[in-house]
């Protein structure tokens, strides 16, 4: 056998499966998520090992990036040994602030890693304002 079994890990795997709800805003089952800052860009990268870059699918409607992917099941009659990593089709929906620019929202795909940057919009930027005064133009008068 190529594998060996320890039926408590087992046990134990299948009743995280049926016990724990296949993903959750804290920790989603199929796409793991990082997201950062840096300057005037935010970052976020998502984990999709395995998935063709075909398959992915990003949308954005407003202020919400939707992200789908799919890693297609076995084809092949085998059998299976160890079926841990999920296939099928995953989503993942990013609500932003009204802050980021979705119009220019840029993806790469390199490695598994699916890297999303979304500028900060214009009228969100720190910016500088003159300050005008009613006297300008007026002299004062010595007597």
């Amino acid at each position: 056998m190529l594998i060996r079994t320890d039926p408590f890990r087992e046990l134990d795997r299948l009743t995280h499966q049926l016990l724990t709800p296949q993903g959750t805003l804290a920790r989603p089952a199929a796409m793991p998520m990082d997201a950062w800052h840096e300057g005037d860009t935010f970052f976020v990268e998502l984990d999709l090992p395995g998935v063709s870059q075909d398959s992915i699918d990003i949308d954005v409607e407003r202020n919400v990036v939707t992200v789908r992917a799919e890693r297609p099941s076995r084809a092949s009659d085998a059998q299976l040994l160890v079926a841990e990593r999920p296939r099928g089709v995953f989503s993942r929906q990013l609500v932003l602030g009204e802050n980021l620019d979705t119009e220019r929202v840029e993806a790469s795909y390199d490695g598994g890693v699916l890297t999303l940057q979304i500028p900060v919009a214009e009228h969100a930027k720190p910016r500088k304002v003159e300050i005008s005064s009613k006297n300008e133009g007026r002299r004062a008068i010595s007597a």
